[in-house]
């Protein structure tokens, strides 16, 4: 892997196909949340990168099973089944978020496949409903190919060091609500939920966590970055050390990030060494100050 592996994507070089881009990949990975089984920590929920973009993996339906594929190869929405029949609409610039929904519900429904989402942004650029969204309709094709070659990147670098572990962790997967690729790793310790917490979350963190991420930027942090949290947050986190001398920590509403910024990655010698350097550091940290058993779970 070398540094073309990291293309250059700056945040507000895209912003406006970014955006559009989030609220598409909601109303896809609402329809997983709605049709896929349960499954534990809300590992039903995220879509996952393929070699053509992504995709909601295969989901049970009335005696077979669907997928939904984002195709940023040739620019399309692809629904296949276990029937045979496919249906595909292409996505360009000028879209609205509106048509989108309206193209992909009408087509699953030539399918014989008849969702039922709450049709509405989950922490998300935009508050409007699907359906009635026709300000959202960026899509410049070379800045989406380039958040799927990053997309890959990432997604091959974080599936190396999950291999790394012996405990449980999550798939590498991406959640549609906070638009980031992410990993975690468990201690297998229960832990109580946090005070006021709701359903989600209570989910979410019903163990003792490290998780590992990749976000295009946001508001917060307007350019590319990847992340590593501990959660629940021991004490003294912060005082531990981060590779390379680039990285820092950030505070994140209370808690703390491990911060190492994507123009850091693509400038160094070796951007994968850079990365799994980062990953390792901040997971040693979170997991010495939590007193996790690292020889054991080292795989």
């Amino acid at each position: 892997m070398n540094n073309d592996a990291f293309p250059d994507i700056p945040l507000e070089a895209w912003r406006p196909t970014k955006n559009t881009l989030h609220l598409y990949c909601q109303i896809v990975g609402k329809i997983r949340l709605a049709m896929h089984p349960r499954m534990n920590h809300w590992w039903h929920v995220p879509l996952y990168v393929t070699p053509r973009g992504l995709s909601t993996r295969t989901i049970p339906y009335a005696g077979g099973s669907f997928e939904i594929e984002l195709d940023f190869s040739v620019h399309v929405l692809r629904i296949s089944t276990s029937g045979k029949r496919v249906e595909d609409f292409a996505l360009y610039d000028g879209l609205t978020v509106a048509d989108f929904y309206s193209s992909l519900m009408a087509n699953l429904e030539k399918l014989g496949i008849e969702p039922n989402i709450k049709a509405v942004p989950y922490e998300a650029p935009s508050t409007t409903p699907f359906s009635e969204d026709v300000e959202n309709s960026s899509y410049d094709k070379e800045y989406v190919e380039r958040f799927h070659r990053t997309l890959v990147t990432v997604d091959h670098i974080l599936n190396e060091f999950r291999g790394r572990f012996y405990g449980k962790s999550t798939p590498v997967h991406m959640f549609w609500h906070s638009f980031d690729l992410a990993l975690t790793r468990f201690s297998g310790k229960r832990v109580p939920p946090r005070k006021g917490a709701g359903i989600v979350e209570r989910e979410a963190y019903s163990h003792e966590v490290i998780s590992f991420g990749f976000w295009f930027g946001d508001d917060r942090v307007p350019a590319p970055a990847f992340y590593s949290y501990t959660a629940p947050e021991p004490i003294g986190l912060t005082e531990e050390p981060l590779s390379p001398d680039s990285a820092k920590w950030a505070e994140s509403n209370g808690a703390h990030l491990a911060l190492l910024m994507y123009e850091d990655v693509r400038s160094s010698e070796n951007a994968r060494e850079t990365v799994l350097g980062f990953l390792e550091a901040a997971y040693q940290a979170g997991a010495k100050k939590a007193g996790w058993e690292t020889d054991e779970l080292a795989h």
